[in-house]
């Protein structure tokens, strides 16, 4: 089964206040989700096939805690379920670092995401 773990970086744009999902200079959940998907992305990366990519169908997260600007954020995606051409990921983000936040469990989720054939997939939208 697929697992992938990858670290980021807050930045000014990473932060609510920047993406518009609230006023605070801390990490967005849009980009918290958007991180978590990254990281279902690169674990099923090495099962697709020539001109196979995936898309994301269902996202069930939680924001557990906040995070700074310059904090960083280490995300797992784990596959815990496969069926043909589904694919279910637990994803979990944790603060990474020197203080006493590592370790932090920073959100937790499912990411649901389909395999599908890129060219297909996209002759249908028009």
């Amino acid at each position: 089964m697929g697992e992938a773990t990858v670290r980021f970086t807050v930045t000014d744009d990473d932060t609510a206040a920047a993406l518009g999902s609230g006023s605070l200079p801390v990490l967005g959940t849009p980009r918290l989700l958007a991180w978590c998907e990254a990281a279902t992305c690169a674990a099923v990366a090495p099962e697709l096939g020539d001109g196979e990519t995936s898309v994301g169908t269902r996202i069930d997260l939680e924001h557990l805690a906040a995070t700074a600007v310059g904090g960083t954020v280490e995300v797992t995606a784990r596959q815990v379920y496969a069926d043909g051409r589904l694919r279910r990921y637990a994803v979990s983000a944790r603060a990474v670092g020197p203080d006493d936040r590592a370790g932090k469990l920073v959100g937790s989720g499912e990411v649901t995401r389909v395999v599908v054939d890129a060219e297909r997939f996209l002759s249908r939208l028009g």
